[in-house]
């Protein structure tokens, strides 16, 4: 045995809190160790038996404009204003992607309402690829969508097999290759070469499922994201237990969904084509009409271009008025040249630069002037009556008149040209004045010719162009990587699978034993008792092999050395107890079977192996319990108090193999106990017993369950109050508690028992109370036993 000195309370309270819930648990090792083998074993078969799922993915270009959707189709509209803001962006394209329909469109292609199973050696197995045999449905009615329907196909020869409905009942034999007859539509069935070792017995499960069930099953299974804000790529992809299936629906979707679009497109262009060809035919009927009303306009007025004839016009009213002028000006210079002439002399010159140049006036105007001039030369020389003369002055007068003729002449001709160029003016004002009439007319009929024109060039155009998208429609989606899938399963992932069991493993008896303890009120060891009451704590006895156990000089058990420690920590409680009287210890609990009359007994066996005159007085007369432990008399303490004249030492019971520990039984349980109690007897015996003995040792009733010990307490030098560990209620602490406050139970110090103990090499133990004194002990077991972690190590 070794002492040493005590830790105090406040420097120990944090590492002992702590240790004592790290201990709460690691006391439960084993459960641990077999939960987490569970759930590991459990993890193991799952992912043995649990079908992996892998996931499938593709990569396209949408398109932010739908050029066939109310786009280029309409685009001969733009230019006028027209069918503006109908472009989609990438977000519109996702969702018809992901539309029911599009899913439905390519489950239909691919048949994938059709399951294929084979019996695998613990599940049914689903087969795609490799499926031994491949079913064409040539006809259904429209119930085939919309029921469900199991078979199942067992080979019966190279070129037959039989088919069963779900129930075993048999459809009968069929021929590969023969149409057969089902409820709701005609397959035929052949062999199909397969990637798996050819088998001579065919045995296939087929399903018929909903096409909604499995629609809607597919739409939740792809998954479409955008890879970046500013870019029209993305990815579908789709996790399936078949690679292949996703693989193949992913292709068909973005197969189907192009084809929609340029269906759209191509619906749209048609629709747009016949438009614009209706629009032509109307439009070049209404062109000619106007074309023709020109043409009868231009034939009624006699005119073929109005502007370029107005010029006309006008350049000729131009020239019509200066001949006008010039023939005017003719006019009155022949008649001044012809009153000269009726007043000219034979000698005078006429004028001859002045006179037009039409007629041959002039002619003789020269002539005239030549037999003037010679006449006058001749005059010089000779004289009038010259015959040369006179035959020139006759000349000269017959010029004279033949020019006067020629000037009359003249006149007559130039106001013949007068009259004529007057009326070619008057003509030609009269239709420079219909010019504007003209002009604004025509121009009506001309301006809806260029529109009727101008429309019909227009739509002639936007049917060319219609007629190459029509011959080139592109697809609205690029695939950028086709469908493809890796080989490692997306789940289960082992290792996440393994390291969750391994945690739950360790969480499922944490939160049992959490639950448990937060469910469960009872007290568990010393932190529970000290931190709800302040009585001192005499210490805690572990839990016996036996409840029946009495100590003797051999006991080297935990409990028996608990005990001892009890007594030695009891004695500090005693130590105002006056000499020569004996020192008596009461032993009470809250409730019965809290192993008061254990302590009680097993106390006073151990004061009695210290050579002390121990007495051991069982005052619990309601439900006796020191007969349990040894063998006594059914006669005791009862009996002494209600009869008179009877001597105590009749009573009181010498315990063998104990030298100096005597016993004073119960006696037989009285009707009365309180009324028997309250005698003064058992004061005047308490009295005489304590000189008597050195110690008496008295095992009470419980307190919360009747008064007797409190009747009987003043007799007491001290009380042991026995708490059971996993037993009482912490909620019954409080009357301990009030017991101690109220001082109704003097000198009371509690013992925690049947505790549970670790099983390591050495324990210790602590007490003080407030009295000053402060103890420590320690010592070490017998039979040290190993930490149950090196005995696993050593296992290994």
């Amino acid at each position: 045995m070794e002492s040493h000195a005590p830790l105090s309370k406040e420097s120990t309270d944090e590492s002992l809190n702590i240790r004592e819930q790290v201990d709460k648990y690691l006391i439960h090792w084993k459960w641990f160790l077999l939960s987490v083998l569970f759930c590991l074993i459990a993890a193991g078969i799952y992912l043995r038996y649990s079908i992996p799922l892998y996931k499938a993915s593709t990569i396209i270009l949408v398109k932010d404009e739908r050029k066939g959707g109310m786009q280029s189709e309409l685009s001969a509209f733009e230019d006028l204003g027209l069918m503006k803001g109908v472009k989609s962006n990438v977000d519109n394209e996702l969702e018809v992607i992901k539309s029911y329909t599009i899913i439905e469109n390519a489950i239909k292609r691919l048949n994938l309402n059709i399951t294929y199973f084979t019996e695998g050696r613990v599940k049914a197995v689903e087969i795609y690829k490799d499926n031994p045999i491949s079913l064409s449905v040539i006809s259904m009615d429209e119930l085939f969508y919309k029921r469900k329907a199991s078979y199942d196909l067992k080979s019966v020869s190279d070129s037959k097999y039989e088919l069963f409905t779900a129930d075993d009942k048999s459809l009968g034999q069929f021929s590969y290759g023969a149409i057969v007859p089902l409820k709701h539509c005609k397959v035929i069935v052949n062999k199909n070469p397969t990637k798996r070792k050819a088998k001579k017995d065919i045995n296939v499960t087929i399903n018929f499922s909903k096409l909604d069930d499995i629609t809607q099953k597919y739409k939740n299974k792809l998954n479409i994201t955008a890879m970046g804000k500013n870019t029209s790529v993305v990815e579908m992809t789709m996790i399936d237990p078949i690679r292949e299936k996703a693989e193949d629906l992913l292709d068909a979707i973005v197969q189907i969904y192009n084809e929609d679009a340029i269906a759209d497109k191509n619906f749209i262009s048609q629709n747009t084509e016949k438009f614009i060809e209706d629009r032509l035919k109307l439009i070049s009927q209404e062109l000619g009409d106007v074309e023709k009303e020109g043409a009868a306009y231009k034939q009624s007025n006699r005119v073929t271009d109005i502007v370029s004839e107005a010029g006309l016009y006008l350049q000729n009213s131009a020239l019509y008025e200066k001949q006008l002028i010039e023939t005017e000006t003719q006019i009155r210079i022949v008649q001044s040249l012809l009153e000269y002439m009726k007043n000219i002399n034979k000698g005078d010159l006429v004028p001859i630069n002045i006179m037009p140049t039409e007629g041959n006036t002039g002619n003789l105007i020269g002539e005239h002037n030549t037999l003037v001039l010679e006449r006058s030369r001749l005059i010089k020389t000779g004289t009038v009556k010259n015959p040369a003369v006179i035959n020139l002055d006759k000349r000269i007068e017959e010029m004279k008149e033949n020019i006067v003729t020629s000037l009359n002449t003249a006149i007559a001709t130039l106001n013949i040209r007068k009259a004529d160029l007057q009326r070619q003016n008057n003509m030609n004002t009269g239709k420079i004045s219909q010019i504007p009439r003209q002009e604004r007319e025509f121009r009506i009929i001309g301006r809806q010719q260029q529109i009727k024109e101008s429309l019909y060039l227009y739509l002639m155009q936007k049917r060319e162009e219609i007629a190459i998208s029509l011959a080139v429609t592109p697809a609205n989606a690029k695939v950028i990587d086709v469908a493809m899938s890796v080989d490692t399963p997306v789940a289960p992932k082992k290792n996440i699978i393994l390291l969750g069991a391994f945690a739950l493993g360790l969480l499922i008896p944490l939160l049992v034993i959490y639950i448990r303890e937060m469910l469960d009120t009872k007290i568990k060891s010393r932190h529970d008792v000290e931190s709800k009451v302040s009585i001192p704590f005499l210490g805690d006895i572990p839990q016996s092999e036996s409840s029946e156990e009495i100590i003797n000089t051999n006991s080297r058990s935990s409990s028996a050395e608990a005990i001892r420690i009890v007594r030695t920590n009891l004695e500090f409680m005693l130590g105002n107890v006056p000499e020569k009287r004996a020192k008596t210890i009461f032993v009470t609990s809250t409730l019965p079977k809290e192993g008061k009359t254990f302590v009680a007994v097993n106390l006073a066996t151990t004061i009695a192996l210290s050579n002390k005159k121990v007495l051991l007085i069982g005052l619990d007369i309601r439900n006796p319990k020191i007969d349990k432990y040894v063998k006594l008399p059914s006669k005791g303490l009862t009996n002494y108090i209600s009869q008179k004249d009877k001597d105590i030492n009749d009573f009181i019971v010498k315990l063998p193999n104990y030298e100096n520990l005597y016993v004073l039984p119960s006696g037989v349980i009285p009707p009365n106990p309180v009324e028997l109690l309250m005698n003064q007897k058992v004061d005047q015996l308490f009295e005489r017993l304590k000189g008597e003995y050195e110690y008496i040792i008295v095992d009470t009733a419980p307190v919360s369950v009747v008064t007797d010990t409190l009747l009987i307490a003043k007799n007491g030098d001290a009380f042991i109050y026995v708490m059971r560990a996993n037993y009482l209620d912490k909620r019954l602490l409080k009357f301990a508690e009030a017991f101690y406050r109220e001082k109704k139970l003097p000198n009371m110090a509690i013992v925690l028992n049947d505790t549970l103990w670790k099983k390591s090499s050495s324990y210790g133990y602590g007490y003080g109370y407030g009295y000053g004194y402060g103890y420590g002990y320690g010592y070490s077991k017998d039979e040290e036993k190993e930490p149950w972690h090196k005995k696993l190590l050593k296992k290994k």
